[in-house]
């Protein structure tokens, strides 16, 4: 059974810091992009970040550039986002997805294969 766990997540203050992780077990995905996505209560669940298959390229949306990192082990089949310089805003459930069909960074949402579970960050003002 495929299984994405991301862990990590808690309540933080503006400005503090948090390194999610997610561990894939089931099989691996070091060929398939990996990806971060977020959904804030009452919003409609949004990308953050995307890797490649080898972490030699990512992709980020506007709002988290500069203050967060997606990287990843393959060895590990792990990936995680280094969440820096926090904002009230970055509060939401953050879901890490892989993809099976697509292995850069620019895949389509609905090429995401496998969903994790979510863990909640809370950013207090």
């Amino acid at each position: 059974q495929v299984q994405l766990v991301e862990s990590g997540g808690g309540l933080v203050q503006a400005g503090d810091s948090l390194r999610l992780s997610c561990a894939a077990s089931g099989r691996t995905f070091s060929t398939s992009a990996m990806a971060w996505f977020r959904q804030a209560p009452g919003k409609e669940r949004e990308f953050v970040a995307a890797i490649s298959w080898s972490g030699s390229n990512t992709y980020y949306t506007d709002s988290v550039k500069g203050r967060f990192t997606i990287y990843r082990d393959n060895a590990k089949n792990t990936v995680y986002l280094q969440m820096n310089s926090l904002k009230h805003e970055d509060t939401a459930v953050y879901y890490c997805a892989a993809s099976l069909r697509c292995s850069g960074y620019e895949c389509h949402t609905s090429e995401y294969d496998y969903w994790g579970q979510g863990t909640q960050v809370t950013v207090s003002s």
